[in-house]
């Protein structure tokens, strides 16, 4: 039952993963797109050679046309529906992680998030834990090692998230006041962020106390006897449901949810081939070995990794068979928001909107998740730093200017609808939830206050 309820799990999250980059992929990565791969992949074959093949894995090598592209994804909704129909699921568990790796490497920053690469890895995993044939029986017990990989990983998963935040030295986790800003400072809220941001101080800090409790404490449960594992799991899948309560974070707690049914299976004898069996446990120990080796590097032992053995972690770490975690290492105690506008004559200034990242301070907080829009998570990050640090910024801008149709539909109001403005610029705005009073007489969610440029203003080169 739990390998059964796992593999449809994971076959959901796929299909998930897959089906939301129908819509924005184009715009992404496409040829008209904000960063095409095209052109991504002529640039690493300048400048590796044959080697780049090796370091960065994709399926768009044969083909990085807006087709193909297409035509992986849809691969990959396809695959998802027959591995939850219990069709070829080893077949279909192996070519669900090419498709997603290959996306993933021509995704470029637009899939530099830690839920993909938890994807891969689990996706990667998943291979050793599927049986053979057609149309195979879940009940026969899966291989030990196989069991005990993912174990470890939902271990990992956890400990690696809370460690991160003690070790970075944020003084706001030490203090147990991360909360105080979180739920207003994160990517994308959701409606009741607004009220828990309001919760009373003693509150937060409480909350605070239980992150540490169920990242830090809880995790150790998965490595231990069934019934402490099937607590563990309870309280991984409340926490996470808490997380997805207050923020979208894609799919996320979602795939996180399903992780945690791997863990509940007793180790049993495997029915599979001898030959099979070695194959899956080989593949197995050599994961858990890496994965202890980066969650040891972590806290600082060793302090140097022999150099062939940091190759492998390094070779490990391209194809995400194992990965390094952990969100909000420091937590953001302000919120820049990027506002990009557009004019014809550098005196009147119209905002483009975005769809689901704030912008007008009356929108009402959105419910996205499991979707993930790409491009609004990379705005967030881009206004923590500058556009030097975006260098896809400055090309997001130039597509606004040529009026590209595949970008714009990324964003939710295009205030130039009938040709693209001889102008555009980038400002900045600090953001805050609005107070209880206002909210009650206007409905108004934020606040902002402006803070200066982000961008100059710029024109297409005639």
């Amino acid at each position: 039952m739990a390998r059964s309820v796992f593999l449809r799990g994971l076959a959901i999250v796929y299909l998930i993963a897959f089906a939301s980059l129908l819509p924005q992929v184009d715009g992404l990565i496409g040829s008209n797109g904000i960063l095409p791969v095209n052109d991504y992949l002529d640039t690493i074959d300048s400048e590796y050679g044959n080697t780049g093949y090796a370091l960065f894995p994709t399926l768009a090598w044969f083909d990085s046309s807006d087709t193909f592209l297409h035509l992986m994804i849809w691969a990959g909704m396809v695959l998802a529906i027959l591995l939850f129909a219990r069709v070829l699921p080893l077949v279909t568990a192996i070519g669900l992680w090419v498709l997603y790796l290959s996306l993933d490497t021509a995704g470029q920053i637009f899939f530099s998030f830690q839920w993909d690469a938890l994807l891969l890895e689990t996706g990667f995993a998943a291979i050793l834990l599927t049986p053979w044939g057609v149309r195979p029986s879940y009940v026969n017990p899966p291989p030990r090692m196989a069991i005990w990989l993912f174990r470890f990983l939902v271990f990992r998963l956890m400990l690696e998230s809370g460690a991160v935040k003690l070790l970075s030295g944020d003084p706001t986790w030490r203090s147990f006041t991360a909360l105080n800003y979180h739920y207003e400072t994160q990517p994308l809220p959701t409606p009741p962020a607004w009220y828990t941001h309001h919760l009373p101080a003693f509150v937060q800090k409480m909350s605070v106390a239980g992150v540490f409790a169920v990242e830090l404490i809880v995790p150790f449960l998965f490595l231990t006897t069934r019934p402490l594992r099937k607590i563990a799991a309870v309280i991984t899948i409340a926490f996470q449901c808490l997380i997805a309560f207050t923020g979208n974070y894609t799919f996320f707690n979602l795939l996180t949810i399903v992780l945690c049914f791997v863990p509940l299976l007793d180790d049993g004898q495997p029915a599979e081939l001898r030959w099979s069996r070695w194959v899956v446990s080989t593949a197995s120990v050599a994961s858990i070995a890496l994965g202890l080796l980066q969650l040891l590097m972590m806290i600082g032992i060793p302090r140097t990794t022999p150099e062939r053995l940091a190759l492998i972690d390094f070779r490990a770490q391209t194809f995400h068979i194992v990965n390094r975690y952990g969100l909000f290492a420091v937590m953001t105690t302000s919120r820049p928001e990027i506002i990009i506008e557009g004019s014809d004559d550098g005196e009147n200034w119209k905002a483009y909107e975005f769809k689901y990242k704030p912008g007008d301070v009356n929108r009402p907080l959105p419910w996205v998740a499991p979707y993930q829009p790409r491009l609004d998570w990379q705005m967030w990050f881009a206004a923590l730093s500058n556009y030097r640090d975006n260098p896809w910024f400055p090309q997001l801008l130039r597509r606004l200017l040529e009026g590209s149709p595949d970008v714009l539909k990324l964003l939710a109001v295009n205030p130039f609808p009938n040709k693209p403005p001889r102008l555009v610029r980038a400002i900045t705005y600090d953001y805050h939830f609005s107070d209880a009073p206002p909210r009650r007489r206007t409905g108004v969610i934020w606040t902002r206050r402006y803070l200066g440029e982000y961008f100059p203003v710029v024109s297409l080169k005639q």
